[in-house]
């Protein structure tokens, strides 16, 4: 297991690392946006990867180790990010793979899904919403009342690096959605690991500033997906209420929908264990014979 820069073309070099045996079925782990590939934790990684996958993460652009750019000045799209999970599997000559995608992450293993069908064998969507819109247009809950009082008030110097910790911490205090105890001392020590390691902590801000991008404006129905889909959502979800999951399962044919009882936005090191009990089946072909529609 060791780190690994990858060029996903026109120069764009992004940081990968793979956990377990390159023979085994391959898994995507795709991060929300704004977060590099060490919020998919080790010891999650390390779970997959022993029941018999092949695990990959990887930074984002303006996250982690991968080509990061001045803050405040966005040089792509969501589409350039949909390319770049491909653009993973090429660099790492996979030609499929399970693609499993949290949060905003969840969005672009959608797209993944729906733009280059032929690279998904199944998805596995958590903590997220559906990318176009759902039956009958029905009308999903807007995120919570103190989640959106974080967001519009909440500021902090990204220049300090200290504050910057304090201040993605209480983030993480938020989404973590207060039904349950919420462990801080192994939340700053993973947002410090984030911030030591990132080349600008401060460009990961550049998302905030994302556009969908062409591709987005002519996406199919998920109706057209034709993968296996597994959809695992927090019922204390501040960003994304559970209505969304429930919207997201009903929309994607075959979709299964697993409940996190009280958690809230991510994934929970107190749900490692169900989230891995349900992906290690889901995703049990290695993608020598399968195909996805």
């Amino acid at each position: 297991m060791a780190e690994r820069m990858v060029d996903t073309g026109g120069g764009v070099e992004l940081c990968t690392e793979a956990f377990g045996d390159p023979s085994d079925p391959p898994v995507l782990l795709v991060m929300g946006t704004g977060a590099s590939m060490l919020w998919w934790e080790e010891g999650f990684c390390r779970m997959l990867a022993e029941g018999g996958r092949h695990v990959i993460r990887y930074d984002h652009r303006d996250t982690g180790r991968s080509i990061t750019h001045e803050p405040g000045h966005l040089e792509y799209t969501g589409t350039d990010l949909v390319r770049d999970a491909v653009g993973v599997l090429d660099a790492l000559r996979v030609p499929a793979a399970h693609v499993v995608g949290v949060s905003a992450g969840g969005g672009l293993a959608q797209r993944v899904a729906l733009e280059h069908a032929d690279r998904v064998l199944s998805l596995v969507l958590i903590s997220t919403t559906s990318v176009a819109p759902v039956p009958g247009d029905r009308e999903l809950p807007p995120p919570t009342e103190e989640f959106m009082h974080f967001v519009s008030t909440a500021e902090a110097d990204w220049s300090e690096t200290e504050a910057v910790i304090d201040h993605l911490v209480a983030y993480a205090r938020v989404l973590a959605g207060g039904s349950r105890p919420f462990d801080e001392p192994a939340a700053r020590g993973l947002v410090r690991r984030d911030v030591e390691r990132a080349h600008d902590i401060a460009a990961a801000q550049n998302h905030d500033l994302l556009t969908d991008g062409e591709s987005a404006l002519a996406l199919a129905p998920l109706s057209s997906i034709a993968v296996p889909t597994l959809v695992i959502h927090g019922t204390a979800d501040p960003m994304f209420p559970f209505a969304h999951a429930e919207a997201l399962a009903e929309a994607i044919p075959s979709a299964r929908l697993l409940a996190l009882d009280g958690a809230g936005h991510g994934v929970d090191r107190a749900d490692w264990e169900t989230i891995v009990g349900a992906i290690l089946p889901h995703t049990a072909t290695d993608g020598m014979s399968a195909t996805s529609g």
